[in-house]
């Protein structure tokens, strides 16, 4: 079976650029930690997903690199991940907390001396700030009382911003997929069925056809949940006339794209009608602005003010774009504060959202940046308005 995949040569790739950004900014190691629901940093450079535990990578500027798993996940780590040192610390347990007092675990100095890295009086870099739990910090801090420790986001989110054809080969096959799952919740949409049992049709879909996950929990909302730019779907019955808010997605390799539309059940009609129409009106211009050398922040200072003169500001949420890759939403963002330009293979979802009274409404399909315009991964959204008749 040939399966689109990031092959093992480009983690060891990630690995030692990471090194080089490293040395370049005078850390001797960075420590990057993820969680089972954001688990992107230490999978783009290891494969590995963790499952209950905590896991992570701590990389030297020297270009070596082991994995950290929690007690539980030492075999699952060596058969998962991409790096051979695979380490296991109590700070990456799972948040139950066990003590686990027949366990002997690794130490921090442990991970450090068999990368490289020696001394007292070192500089840690934190690539996963966020995702850091007060046990690592903690952890970190106890075994290095005299380190300093370092926020350095900004190389993860260097590293990550730019995708390889592999890993947008794995965008692409993930939009494929999606493009399938929203043809079968549109067929089985229809009075009476909840949100839920939509939820299991495209499930089953991404399964079926090559999936490994889904890419976000799967987002069919109707009417009053629509407003709600996160949510989750429920036992909600869909009703005749209701607007039913598509966001379906799909997992390949760990990169998570998605699909958003509305679908009505009957006809939109009235000030409904125009609140999507004019969405769809600013998702299109958002695709038009996209290339390479264009401002972030100019974008998202124009899409907005378009939204205030069309006399929508009150609906506006949020900006026109968000970064995509291993999850769905990641760094950078579009926003009216965001001052960079965009680069070719950046690659973004253009989630176009708006907030009524009583519903709301997302447009949102996947982009790489290209020298002169952006490469759309899908042509769903060219069906426009999908209206169901009953």
């Amino acid at each position: 079976m040939n399966r689109i995949c990031i092959p093992d040569w480009e983690y060891q790739e990630r690995i030692q650029k990471a090194a080089k950004l490293l040395r370049e900014k005078g850390i001797d190691v960075m420590v990057v930690a993820s969680t089972e629901s954001d688990y992107a940093n230490t999978r783009y450079f290891s494969g590995f997903w963790p499952l209950f535990e905590r896991a992570g990578v701590a990389i030297s500027a020297k270009g070596d690199a082991a994995l950290l798993v929690g007690p539980e996940s030492e075999v699952f780590g060596a058969d998962f991940g991409k790096i051979e040192k695979v380490f296991v610390l109590r700070e990456f347990r799972e948040s139950a907390d066990p003590s686990y007092p027949e366990l002997t675990p690794s130490t921090f100095k442990d991970v450090f001396k068999s990368i490289g890295v020696t001394g007292e009086h070192i500089k840690i870099g934190l690539g996963s700030y966020v995702e850091c739990t007060l046990p690592i910090y903690e952890g970190l801090k106890d075994a290095y009382p005299k380190a300093e420790i370092v926020k350095c986001n900004d190389v993860m989110v260097s590293l990550r911003k730019i995708k390889s054809e592999n890993e947008i080969a794995c965008l692409k096959e993930g939009f494929r997929i999606i493009e399938i799952a929203t043809d079968e919740v549109i067929k089985a949409l229809k009075p009476g069925v909840t949100e839920l049992q939509m939820v299991g049709i495209a499930q089953k879909t991404i399964y079926e056809h090559g999936a490994e996950y889904e890419g976000l929990p799967m987002y069919v909302f109707s009417e009053a949940s629509t407003r709600h730019a996160i949510s989750r779907s429920r036992y909600r019955e869909i009703g005749k006339n209701d607007i039913v808010q598509l966001n379906l997605s799909a997992k390949i390799d760990g990169y998570s794209p998605s699909i958003g539309l509305p679908v009505c059940m009957g006809k939109l009609e009235g000030e409904r009608r125009e609140l999507v129409e004019f969405c769809l009106k600013m998702h299109n211009w958002t695709e038009e602005q996209l290339k390479a050398g264009v401002y972030a922040d100019d974008v998202a200072k124009r899409f907005l003010q378009m939204y205030k003169d069309a006399g929508f500001g009150k609906n506006y949420v949020y900006g026109p774009c968000h970064g995509t890759g291993m999850i769905e939403v990641e760094a950078p963002w579009m926003e009216t504060s965001t001052h960079y330009p965009l680069e070719k293979n950046m690659t973004f979802q253009i989630d176009t959202f708006i907030s009524g009274p009583t519903f709301g409404c997302r447009w949102e399909k996947g982009v790489a940046i290209r020298e002169n315009g952006c490469e759309s991964y899908t042509d769903y959204l060219k069906k426009g308005i999908i209206e169901l008749g009953f």
